[in-house]
């Protein structure tokens, strides 16, 4: 949601400096991060493939408190995107999920995220981004070099998988929101709280349910 706020809000290529409490900030939370430095001169766009591919949270900070009126300005623009796509039961408490300030403040169901993942999907941007198995940037005077690899394990190992997004904290487990493409049938789905302990079990879990999808196609 956090991506589909800020593509919606355009100016991809405007360039936003990295604050140092960004790292600070992934760093402190233990979250996933892009190794972002602070000083960097990045795009929106930029920052969204650190955002969605590494799940980097210092991603996710600079772009919300580069967003017009700041990252609550984001957040409820989050949360009123959500109430207008009629994703019941959903709340964003934050811009990255991470479990502030409790482990149940961020919450969404199965049906809600696959109206999510649909909304999100409709976006070229978006699209070009979840379906990347890696992205490198070549350091230049404005910034350093980088290499940011999806955690979406499904891409490059499952045939036609074009996406979306994991996540992963310790009140919600191993998640996954995928989408496949084959014979110009595209399925979507989720896993939730796959387990707490073992993080690929997630992808063995959708390749199952992938597999059942396009096995029944056409049946």
């Amino acid at each position: 949601m956090t991506a589909l706020v800020i593509i919606g809000a355009g100016h991809l290529e405007q360039k936003i400096r990295v604050p140092e409490a960004a790292v600070v900030y992934a760093r402190d939370n233990d979250a996933g991060t892009a190794g972002l430095h602070a000083g960097d001169l990045l795009t929106r766009r930029q920052l969204l493939e650190a955002l969605l591919l590494p799940s980097g949270a210092d991603a996710a900070y600079t772009l919300a408190h580069a967003y017009r009126h700041g990252w609550k300005a984001l957040v409820a623009k989050m949360n009123s995107t959500a109430r207008r796509l009629r994703m019941t039961n959903t709340h964003f408490a934050n811009f990255d999920g991470l479990p502030y300030p409790s482990e149940s403040s961020t919450y969404s169901t199965p049906h809600s995220l696959m109206i999510l993942a649909a909304a999100a999907m409709k976006s070229a941007v978006f699209r070009a981004i979840v379906a990347q198995s890696r992205h490198a940037l070549s350091p230049t005077s404005q910034h350093h070099g980088y290499s940011w690899h999806n955690t979406n394990l499904l891409i490059g190992e499952y045939r036609g998988a074009i996406g979306i997004k994991t996540g992963f904290t310790s009140g919600a487990g191993y998640c996954v929101l995928f989408a496949a493409r084959r014979h110009g049938q595209v399925l979507t789905g989720v896993v939730l709280d796959a387990t707490s302990t073992y993080p690929n079990l997630r992808f063995t879990v959708a390749e199952r349910l992938l597999n059942w999808g396009f096995s029944r196609i056409g049946k």
